[in-house]
């Protein structure tokens, strides 16, 4: 059974949303129950693919069908919910940093492993709470980071097979050498701190075409550009060959759009892919 793991590196924001609540954001992003990180769902990951191959094979091709399935019968690929893997974090002491943390490293490393995709033993830092794990050859004369309102003490440490692995989930060179240098390792609390509450909220509102009086204000909330996300694709038995296919649209054109708010640019996201050959287990 054929496997596939498919980054998407936001380019725009995106907008992953689970409707209107009742709070003080309006219109929230879906996140995971559990943990409380932003997630996009496996449904709707599945139809903006079936989107982009309607618009490259057209709405009735067979591959269409085949690939996502009909009304009366499965498709031939299952599609995970994306999880995120990065968040880009404001930092005082320069450049934004990519956060994650021992957590979601650990169920990354798992991911590969049932996707059957070949990837050693990850190293994870455990750092304590008020500590930064940044790669060593690119923190020397670092010793504080400022990440948002919150200070942390840095600790160096080999973070190479870490990069190299999320590289191959990045499309574009230039930002895999940024990755290099710009990945932070903190403590699980304190990245669900800075998942929680270092979103964007955006105010929008609709206007009176007249008077330009405010009809609707609503706030938003939605997940920053360079956030890298990623998703398992697998073929179902006897589907060989199909999950191929869906490959050469993003090796043609590696974008898709994700989510609510196309109209207004949001949702884009660059694709990087990692393919298992052999049997995922």
């Amino acid at each position: 059974m054929r496997s596939m793991l498919l980054g998407l590196l936001a380019e725009t924001s995106l907008h992953p949303g689970i409707g209107q609540v009742v709070g003080a954001v309006d219109l929230p992003v879906a996140r995971e129950k559990t943990t409380d990180y932003p997630v996009i769902f496996g449904s709707s990951l599945k139809g903006a693919l079936r989107d982009r191959a309607e618009q490259v094979w057209g709405t009735e091709d067979e591959r269409v069908k085949r690939i996502f399935g009909e009304q009366e019968s499965a498709g031939a690929i299952a599609v995970t919910d994306a999880r995120l893997l990065l968040l880009p974090v404001r930092s005082l002491s320069g450049h934004f940093k990519w956060l994650t943390c021992p957590y979601l490293l650990e169920r990354y490393s798992r991911d590969l492993k049932l996707a059957g995709i070949e990837a050693g033993d990850l190293p994870l830092p455990q750092p304590a709470k008020g500590q930064a794990v940044m790669n060593r050859d690119h923190g020397e004369n670092q010793t504080q980071l400022f990440l948002e309102e919150l200070s942390f003490d840095v600790i160096l440490d080999n973070l190479t097979p870490i990069v190299e692995s999320i590289s191959s989930l990045i499309r574009y060179a230039s930002v895999r050498e940024r990755l290099v240098g710009g990945i932070v390792i903190v403590s699980d609390e304190e990245f669900a701190y800075f998942a929680r509450y270092s979103l964007p909220v955006n105010a929008r509102n609709v206007l009176e075409n007249d008077t330009k009086t405010s009809m609707n204000l609503w706030h938003e909330e939605t997940i920053p550009p360079d956030t890298l996300f990623y998703a398992l694709l697998f073929e179902r038995s006897g589907k060989d060959g199909l999950l191929e296919e869906l490959e050469k649209i993003f090796r043609e054109r590696p974008y898709l759009q994700v989510g609510g708010n196309e109209t207004i640019g949001q949702g884009w996201c660059s694709i990087g892919l990692r393919v298992s050959r052999g049997d995922a287990s």
